[in-house]
């Protein structure tokens, strides 16, 4: 089960083989947003508190396309091969 904090691999999409750390999950849609994955443009309108533009954050991946990935683990298989 992937929880908040996990380090994960990217199965499938734009990002394939990449790695992040788990920053929010959406159980009710099977979704989670990994730091620094999925990236996407957003304009947003100004208002008198902020400012207007267009920014760039991290968005859903569906739970599916993601594998636990431990550092430790990988480094072990390879010292065994």
């Amino acid at each position: 089960m992937i929880k908040k904090g996990d380090k994960v691999k990217i199965l499938s999409g734009k990002d394939k083989k990449k790695d992040g750390e788990v920053i929010e999950i959406d159980r009710q849609n099977n979704r989670a947003k990994v730091k620094g994955i999925n990236i996407v443009k957003k304009h947003v309108k100004a208002t008198k508190e902020k400012k207007g533009g267009i920014i760039s954050k991290e968005n859903f991946i569906n739970i599916s396309n993601l594998s636990i990935f431990d550092k430790k683990k990988v480094k072990t298989k390879e010292v065994k091969k």
